[in-house]
């Protein structure tokens, strides 16, 4: 048997069912059978049911083989890596891959995330090299010609967002990476840094020489170790290649950077409240006006942008706004990663155009529920996102169009609820969130969220009466409260509610029996 060449993810997904003992189990077996080895430790694919999924080139094309235990390893070299109960065929042609549209996460799961020249091999630093002929003008053009809005759920353009900060005279500006990353359902943050980190370091570095920046930071949850590590080790690497520092890829541009860990804060989701965080202050929300833009870290001009929005930019600099334009509808132009998670078939991350259908997603993407009980609702946005039925599964996965349906898109985790979720339960674990994670600064907020959780405890006892009362609330939460926390929660309550009314009734009706 020749020299073979092994790709086993260190993504934090596949490590946590075992990919690091399948690792070791694979160059265990290939020194006993004394086979030269080339183990490439990559990214996740984002088929997340088959984690850990093996693969092995051959003439060039990847096979992939999974979810691999390390007690398979000896019968899939017995097996010469061929014919095999696990085997899957050529990666790209599994139907999951073959559906999607991988733009921002192209190299992930392809290349070893921490090889400068196979991210180079690959297209990186592309758009960078362009960037650096640009004008700063010429490079907001690109970026408002993309039509790319913030991926972290506001969906503001981002390249208005840039050409506010490139304006604004100041004698030192900042960009910060949001990589925050809490709503449930969601994980792309994650396998982003974790399987690509120079598609984002680089896209900062667009982001500083665009608007006038020579500082910038990651924000990252303590929560991810793998992706604090994989980032600290890409910032590292890229000052060392001349990628970071006093002169950009050898220009007269000066830009670095670094990673500081967040403590855990939902709330520090929010820019401002991770702008204080990142201050040393404790994590609450500003009054805005000023906006970050113009009074951000530390008082100064500040681009605060989510790690999806920023890993995509060196996409748009390679390849062309107009290419990126191109996919999507209506004001949702580019594609978007869309995590799918929750009680269903086929769980992971699948990037797409703006455009495909709620119900496409669930049932055919996703393979319906695991459970194989009908599905009955569908969260969308994380904890503060609507509830849809089914009624609603024809809904185009786009930004106005969830809008339109009470809804919105926030990170884009979709998870998922069979026909045995107590969507009552739902809507008090969303107002027990608020109450929990809530920093405090704003009334309706802090207390709206206590007495929701109060309120729908007494709906829980068969007192619809206070039905009308969790309506107020909802609307004096939606309308008074400082940030997105407050704002945003009575979306799960009042869709949960408004869609699966009997919940809510159920108890009064035994009551009455």
């Amino acid at each position: 048997m020749s020299k073979l060449k092994i790709y086993v993810p260190r993504d934090a997904a596949a490590l946590a069912v075992d990919a690091e003992k399948v690792a070791e189990a694979v160059m265990a077996e290939a020194k006993i059978r004394e086979i030269e080895v080339e183990l490439v430790r990559n990214g996740s694919r984002g088929m997340l049911w088959l984690e850990p999924m093996v693969e092995i080139e051959r003439d060039g094309v990847r096979h992939a083989f999974g979810p691999v235990t390390p007690h398979d390893v000896r019968a899939l070299f017995d097996a010469d890596w061929g014919s095999h109960a696990l085997a899957l065929g050529p990666t790209e042609e599994i139907e999951w891959m073959k559906r999607q549209t991988r733009l921002t996460f192209a190299r992930v799961g392809v290349i070893d995330p921490l090889s400068l020249d196979a991210y180079e091999a690959h297209g990186g630093l592309k758009g960078l090299r362009r960037a650096l002929e640009m004008t700063g003008a010429a490079m907001i053009d690109e970026m408002k010609e993309s039509g790319l809005r913030g991926r972290g759920g506001a969906g503001f353009p981002t390249g208005i967002k840039w050409d506010t900060v490139r304006l604004a005279e100041a004698n030192q500006k900042y960009i910060v990476a949001n990589a925050d990353e809490g709503d449930s359902g969601t994980f792309a943050d994650r396998m982003l840094m974790e399987g690509d980190p120079f598609s984002l370091i680089e896209g900062m570095a667009i982001a500083g020489i665009c608007v006038g920046a020579t500082r910038g930071y990651i924000y990252l949850r303590s929560e991810y170790p793998e992706a604090i590590h994989t980032m600290n080790e890409a910032i590292r690497i890229a000052r060392a290649r001349g990628v970071l520092g006093a002169s950009v890829l050898g220009s007269a541009f000066a830009y670095d950077m670094e990673v500081r860990v967040g403590a855990g804060a939902y709330v520090c989701g929010e820019e401002t409240s991770l702008l204080n965080s990142l201050e040393g202050k404790r994590g609450v929300v500003r009054a805005k006006p000023p906006l970050p833009a113009l009074e951000g870290f530390l008082g100064k001009p500040t681009v605060v942008n989510n790690i999806i929005s920023l890993g995509t930019v060196p996409v748009i600099f390679e390849k062309g706004a107009a290419h990126y334009r191109d996919f999507g509808l209506g004001r949702s132009r580019g594609t978007i990663p869309i995590q799918i998670a929750g009680n269903v078939k086929f769980g992971g991350l699948f990037e797409t155009a703006f455009g495909t259908s709620l119900g496409a997603l669930v049932d055919e993407i996703g393979g319906g529920t695991e459970t194989g009980r009908p599905v009955k609702a569908v969260q969308v946005g994380g904890p503060l996102g609507a509830y849809f039925p089914r009624s609603k599964f024809d809904t185009p996965f786009g930004y106005e169009e969830f809008d339109g349906e009470g809804g919105l898109i926030g990170h884009a985790g979709v998870v998922v609820f069979d026909d045995t979720a107590d969507m009552l339960g739902m809507a008090r674990f969303a107002m027990e969130f608020c109450a929990v994670e809530s920093c405090g600064k704003c009334t309706p907020c802090r207390i709206g969220a206590v007495r929701g959780v109060e309120t729908v405890d007494r709906i829980a006892r068969g007192d619809t009466s206070a039905i009308p009362l969790l309506t107020d609330l909802c609307d004096t939460m939606k309308d008074s409260s400082l940030c997105a926390l407050g704002g945003f929660t009575p979306y799960p309550v009042m869709s949960a509610l408004t869609h699966f009314p009997d919940d809510f009734h159920a108890n009064a009706k035994e009551a009455a029996e």
